[in-house]
């Protein structure tokens, strides 16, 4: 039987010796075989660092993002393959959809995200800190692409979410990756990644994969390589604790199985619409991926009088739930993803079960639609009750990695946050609740245990992505016994992969370096006004000194006219007592008005528009009698892409708009945004 491919050094190669055996988990038979044994693992990492990080970071974030959408459009057209295959790790059509698609998806975030970037290889990371009296001395952060490899070790549910959640955001940063996906589904990881490779996309060295065993991957990494974890906290605190990973300092993100909790708020009635919400998130949580998520619900804590009529609205609910063969249309239930996944999920219920009780579900049964029970992996839903949850320490250490929540009951919203603490460090959470009082509480008090919390009620419900859905512009992680770590989270994902360094020098040499103009840098000016210049002939530094106009009290009057801003502190005399004004001052945005109306140039050019205003500050009253002038300066260019062959081609220019009076002391001071054309137009045929 042929094996799984190993794809490394830029070749599909099959490990030695027969290899782990992966089955349909729905029918058991035997799929195929997964061997990484024989893999030159070093020789891996070291193709990684030469090849595939020298290639990435010498892309711009633009152009990664880029080939992440291309890579996105060029998977979803392969879709129904990936399906097909899906079905024989149990998951159901709405299943797979999670993993295949919400896969794709975060590749298409990701390459979407690359606009939060500039067209440049690295990127500045917050504020720039003057630090002299003199202006001659200041410091910037700037974050470059690390020059390792990203190590991702991947849990078993998610085969092509759990690979691309974290390789959409090392690729945007500019690092490689190497894959080692769960060894029991590492089928569907390997036909993804060989059509990714298909599609020629990724520069050489970006992905390479492991189906099988780590090896001595971890060996070999160093403090330029970045590793990640997703599965058991066991499992994570073992590869974390690698000697390796100790000495070298190697970054180590862990994302691992919590014990995640839904909150029932006291306000919520049976019947009512909040609850019906509440009794479908259990459901849910409990059916989809058959339990199978590290952010399902495992702990349900309701108002001690709502009891019975959770369990047994909770019990109806999941008796509707169709199991069976993932492939027939009515399934919407199907099997664990193996013989021994289901195993381990009994062990850990008869833990569970000392001191609580079944109420509803089978251990040894299920009823099934085209699947034999005895030869696939399936389990029925399980929900336990338990009476005494402050004082049962079971319910709130024990996981069971399938089908099963425990419902317990609570006495007062302090003791449900308390409760929820238990879990000591949980993925996300969820309040049900429409009181206000209630679930600010509750966030505020549980905010410190958990990763991400919702708060689910009918105002929301619709359009909500659900308790168990993370999202890659939010952080997908948690303290404590969820791992102490992040993934994706936008912007902040991506920053994981790469090295903040603080460099410090002269406004003129810090501007040379990010090509953003900083304040009292060297600039140029010319005859050439900066708005007849098309965008590929301005240049960071490029200055305007404007002529200069004295601000009169028929300004501030008209202005208040047309502006409809008659604020008393620019129109009334008599209401100045007190203030922070010796007379009527003149608006703050008249003086930008004004100061447009200085370094404008009024003639059709190259600008197109007026893109928009980032920063504006009025620093310094003015009263009439005072004379403004401007010096505008080009900080920024931003390339646009072009979506048709239609557009005009163009970029955004930022501004520094600095407005001084006739002290030369700042009294505004703006980043204002134009849209530029660029000088190929039209484009030639």
């Amino acid at each position: 039987m042929k094996k799984l491919g190993n794809y490394i050094k830029g070749n599909w190669i099959e490990g030695d010796g027969e290899g782990q055996p992966l089955f349909n988990a729905c029918t058991g038979e035997i799929i195929t075989n997964a061997s990484s044994k024989g893999i030159d693992f070093a020789g891996a990492v070291r193709f990684a660092r030469e090849k595939g990080n020298t290639n990435l970071r010498r892309m711009t974030f633009h152009e990664r993002g880029r080939m992440l959408r291309a890579l996105a459009l060029y998977l979803t057209e392969k879709k129904e393959k990936f399906y097909t295959i899906s079905a024989l790790t149990g998951a159901t059509r709405a299943d797979s959809w999670i993993d295949i698609e919400g896969g794709f998806g975060n590749l298409f975030a990701y390459a979407s995200l690359r606009r939060k970037f500039p067209n440049e290889t690295f990127c500045t990371d917050g504020e720039a800190h003057n630090l002299s009296k003199l202006n001659t001395f200041m410091a910037q952060h700037l974050l470059v692409p690390k020059e390792g490899v990203a190590i991702h070790i991947n849990a078993f549910n998610f085969p092509v979410w759990g690979m691309l959640e974290k390789c959409a955001v090392n690729w945007l940063a500019g690092m490689p990756a190497i894959v080692k996906p769960a060894t029991i589904t590492s089928f569907l990881t390997e036909a993804v990644v060989q059509e990714i490779i298909a599609s020629g996309i990724l520069p050489e060295g970006a992905l390479q994969l492991i189906c099988g065993s780590a090896g001595d991957l971890l060996d070999h990494t160093g403090s330029q390589d970045v590793v990640t974890f997703t599965g058991s906290a066991s499992t994570g605190l073992m590869l974390k604790s690698h000697p390796v990973i100790l000495r070298e300092s190697v970054p180590f993100n862990m994302e691992a199985d919590s014990l995640n909790c839904l909150v029932v708020g006291e306000d919520v009635e049976p019947g009512s619409a909040d609850w019906e919400i509440f009794i479908k998130e259990i459901r849910k949580e409990m059916t989809v991926k058959a339990g199978q998520k590290c952010t399902a619900v495992r702990r349900i804590f309701v108002p001690e009088n709502r009891m019975e009529e959770a369990w047994k609205s909770i019990s109806q609910a999941l008796s509707q739930t169709v199991m069976g063969n993932p492939q027939n249309e009515k399934v919407r239930m199907g099997a664990l993803a193996g013989q021994t996944q289901r195993n381990e999920v009994r062990e850990q219920v008869h833990k569970l079960l000392q001191g609580s009780e079944l109420v509803y579900g089978s251990l040894d049964s299920a009823n099934l639609i085209d699947a034999d029970y005895n030869k696939g992996a399936f389990l029925s839903p399980l929900l336990i009750k338990n009476s005494t949850p402050m004082s049962t320490e079971v319910v709130h250490s024990v996981e069971a990695f399938g089908p099963v929540s425990t419902i317990m009951p609570y006495k007062g919203l302090d003791e449900a946050i308390v409760l929820s603490k238990k879990g000591s460090g949980s993925l996300c959470s969820t309040i049900v609740s429409s009181n206000h009082k209630i679930f600010r509480q509750y966030v505020l008090g549980a905010a410190t245990h958990h990763g991400r919390i919702l708060v689910l009620n009918e105002a929301c419900a619709k359009e909500s992505t659900g308790h168990g859905s993370p999202l890659p512009l939010l952080v997908h992680g948690g303290p404590g016994r969820a791992g102490g770590g992040e993934e994706m989270g936008g912007v902040r994902g991506v920053k994981h992969y790469m090295q903040r360094v603080a460099v410090q020098g002269s406004p003129t040499a810090i501007t040379a370096i990010t090509n953003i103009y900083q304040p009292n840098a060297e600039t140029q000016e010319d005859i050439k006004h900066p708005f007849r210049k098309y965008f590929e002939e301005l240049a960071i530094g490029d200055t305007l000194h404007t002529h200069k106009r004295t601000v009169t009290e028929a300004d501030i009057v008209n202005f208040a006219n047309v502006s409809w801003d008659h604020f008393y502190a620019h129109t009334d005399h008599t209401s100045l007592e007190g203030t922070l004004f010796e007379k009527p001052v003149a608006h703050g945005y008249f003086i930008l008005s004004a100061a447009a109306g200085l370094f404008v140039d009024a003639a059709k050019g190259p600008v197109l528009l007026n893109y928009g205003l980032e920063e504006c500050r009025f620093m310094k009253p003015v009263y009439a009698g005072s004379t403004i002038g401007v010096q505008l300066t080009c900080k920024e260019k931003i390339e646009q892409e072009q979506k048709e062959e239609t557009d005009i081609p163009k970029g955004i220019v930022k501004w520094l708009v600095e407005v001084r009076d006739e002290t030369g002391e700042h009294v505004a001071v703006a980043t204002i945004l134009t849209m530029v054309r660029k000088k190929e137009w039209p484009r030639k045929a």
